[in-house]
């Protein structure tokens, strides 16, 4: 029975010392930065080179995610979420704030050209653009839209696509132009023109347009304007459109969790490292200074970029999700 007991001991320790070197392997260290991002993949990758570059190889993990369902996240989870770092779109971050005080206050290596909350900053500003495949469009013997509003033309029939805005906050910067220029009433009537033009061809995510465009399954569509423009400069035959309502803008920003004695030091330097370092590069994607000393000479700048009227929300969203769906049928 002794030796039995004995061999159980032996068993049960060398278990334990196999999970605790595989923990170590895996690399899941209490100690590294957990980062939470809705970005897109060009940013992201900005962000990951940067952070390599300046001493933080192997000491994060980047984990991105779509909108809503880190916007679900930051409700729900609250300061149980697992992230130390979160770079997510502002009026949701504001929102986390507001409802679960999930943020800190951070001091920042960089002066920003606006007031900003004390707690979150600017990373990035989303703009939206109608893009075109030039020889789909060419093919289809049509003209390229100068307006929103022309998105509507039953011409363009099987010819559009654009984003959903259940999943894709992209989709939200037309509605917010179309709402904001033409007022509730006229927006739902060309929004429903809009949804016939797009029949399927409504996406999940705000790169799917363009995607379409590129290969000429459509002629045209609304995305970010940062890839129509990437895709121009590389030679596709992708060109777009400043809308004559104007190109309407939203921001996305990066915060640090408030954990209390548990907030992770490191997490504020990423995020100074983010924004004094990343942003260079960042800014050759999107055009738009926020900070002081940065310029966009030499870049593809919109010409008339807008934001909405009221302040951006949760709520505000929600409301504009049900206007659509009401054009929609669903």
């Amino acid at each position: 029975m002794k030796k039995i007991l004995t061999n159980v001991a032996r068993g049960a320790f060398a278990a334990a010392m196999v999970l605790l070197l595989g923990a170590c392997g895996t690399g899941q260290s209490e100690d590294k930065v957990v980062i939470y991002t809705n970005a897109d993949e060009e940013p992201t990758k900005v962000i990951e080179k940067t952070l390599d570059d300046n001493g933080y190889k192997d000491k994060y993990i980047l984990q991105t995610m779509g909108t809503s369902e880190l916007g679900g996240k930051l409700t729900a989870e609250g300061k149980n979420i697992e992230a130390d770092l979160v770079t997510m779109s502002t009026f949701y971050i504001d929102d986390a704030q507001e409802k679960n005080q999930l943020f800190q206050d951070v001091s920042l290596d960089v002066k920003p050209l606006q007031e900003t909350a004390p707690y979150a900053a600017p990373m990035t500003v989303q703009e939206g653009v109608i893009f075109y495949n030039a020889d789909a469009l060419k093919e289809a013997n049509l003209e390229a839209p100068k307006s929103f509003k022309e998105l509507a033309d039953p011409k363009y029939k099987g010819n559009l696509s654009i984003s959903d805005i259940k999943s894709s906050s992209t989709a939200w910067l037309l509605v917010q132009a179309l709402v904001d220029t033409y007022g509730e009433k006229e927006a739902q009537e060309i929004l429903q023109g809009i949804y016939k033009n797009a029949g399927d061809h409504v996406e999940g995510s705000g790169s799917g347009p363009l995607k379409k465009v590129r290969v000429g399954e459509v002629a045209l569509g609304f995305g970010l304007r940062h890839q129509a423009v990437k895709d121009k400069e590389d030679g596709l035959p992708i060109d777009y459109v400043e809308p004559e309502e104007g190109t309407y803008t939203l921001t996305e920003s990066v915060a640090v969790v408030d954990k209390g004695e548990k907030t992770n030091p490191e997490a504020e330097k990423m995020m100074n490292i983010i924004l004094k370092e990343a942003r260079p590069e960042i800014l050759k994607i999107y055009p738009s200074a926020l900070y002081e000393g940065e310029s966009v000479e030499g870049l593809s700048v919109a010409e008339n970029q807008k934001v909405f009227g009221e302040p951006l929300t949760p709520v505000l969203l929600q409301k504009h999700q049900k206007l659509t769906e009401e054009m929609r049928g669903n």
